[in-house]
């Protein structure tokens, strides 16, 4: 419960204070078995989202970085806006620097059209300091979003 409290007031901070603390960009998820990356950055935050998915055509996705006002608090979320993806993923990973990953989720199902959010089970995929990426031969292939909450290595004086 306190992860979800985290997560909810780092996204409210990321979408209160203007464009020096938070950012959002669409990008294309494109199938083909390649191995394809995207990148934000903010401050001394960067997030990265790598994976390779097979089947259909290219999709539409978002990412959005926020910072905390006190600088200490980075949130990275990756998400198709429209829902559940159609593309089976054979691999992902999202790496941060600027700090060590608090908490992290990764879904395959995202809240649209009345549906709620499907947590990956905590077995398809691992969280380190500085990535969450699927278990291979334990990961389903199904991805809709991540969310990743990382807490700044750099103390304030």
């Amino acid at each position: 419960m306190a992860a979800s409290w985290v997560l909810a007031a780092v996204f409210l901070l990321a979408g209160v204070y203007g464009h020096e603390t938070a950012n959002t960009e669409e990008f294309d998820v494109r199938p083909g078995g390649l191995e394809h990356s995207f990148s934000l950055s903010l401050g001394d935050y960067s997030c990265t989202f790598t994976y390779v998915a097979q089947g259909g055509t290219n999709e539409q996705w978002k990412m959005s970085v926020g910072v905390s006002e006190d600088n200490q608090l980075f949130s990275c979320s990756i998400w198709r806006p429209q829902g559940s993806s159609y593309l089976f993923f054979m691999q992902f990973k999202a790496t941060v620097t600027g700090g060590k990953i608090e908490f992290s989720e990764a879904y395959s199902q995202t809240s649209a059209d009345g549906l709620r959010d499907v947590p990956l089970k905590k077995s398809e995929y691992e969280i380190s300091e500085t990535a969450v990426s699927n278990i291979p031969g334990a990961f389903s292939s199904t991805l809709s979003k991540l969310v990743l909450v990382v807490r700044s290595t750099h103390d304030e004086l």
